[in-house]
């Protein structure tokens, strides 16, 4: 992705053969994330809320939450971009996205005007519109469809890009995978994201 969040740096990208585009293009639009897997959607902090009240109720949060396993993750296309996705169902892990998006909601502000419009550019269905209005975000919930984005819209590039991708992530993609933890990420004012706290899941 050539940005870790962790250690908030940017990183080398490894040498792939076979891809259309130079890899720093391919990974451009995803990279200020860095990997990860959104449990709950980014927000601006509340009116009388603060980051280290974020902190510590997100802490408490984990410690009542279980590790979830999951069959493991495939490379996939997502519409016109490439992504890790569940293999199989992932109902304990959508339970526990929900719980983290409900139980942290008193932390979010509201979205912009700015903000509602453009999440409503995406054709919205009623249901997507509804959990916008209410949570801020139109895949949340009974919406959440957990993926690990890896690469920026490629139109037609999408195939090849996979299969020049295909032989180097494949076999690093642990089988069942375990999710035992989630991490607290913030953003700069350049918008990358930061680890801020990772805190295990031992409910």
């Amino acid at each position: 992705m050539g940005w870790d969040p962790v250690s908030g740096q940017s990183m080398a990208h490894p040498a792939l053969k076979g891809l259309p585009r130079d890899i720093s293009e391919i990974t451009a639009s995803p990279r200020k994330y860095g990997l990860h897997g959104t449990i709950k959607p980014p927000f601006h902090l509340a009116e009388g809320k603060s980051a280290e009240g974020l902190s510590s109720d997100f802490e408490s949060l984990c410690s009542k939450l279980a590790p979830i396993r999951l069959n493991g993750l495939v490379l996939a296309r997502l519409e016109n971009f490439i992504a890790l996705k569940v293999n199989g169902d992932q109902k304990r892990l959508a339970n526990l996205a929900a719980t983290v998006v409900c139980e942290l909601d008193t932390f979010r502000a509201p979205p912009s005007k700015a903000e509602l419009a453009r999440r409503r550019k995406a054709n919205l269905s009623a249901s997507q519109e509804a959990l916008l209005t209410r949570w801020g975000y139109p895949y949340v919930l009974n919406e959440f469809r957990f993926h690990l984005t890896l690469t920026g819209c490629l139109g037609t590039d999408v195939e090849t890009t996979i299969a020049a991708l295909a032989p180097r992530i494949e076999p690093l993609l642990e089988r069942p995978f375990k999710i035992d933890s989630l991490t607290l990420v913030g953003e700069d004012t350049n918008g990358m994201f930061h680890e801020v706290h990772r805190q295990n899941l031992s409910g």
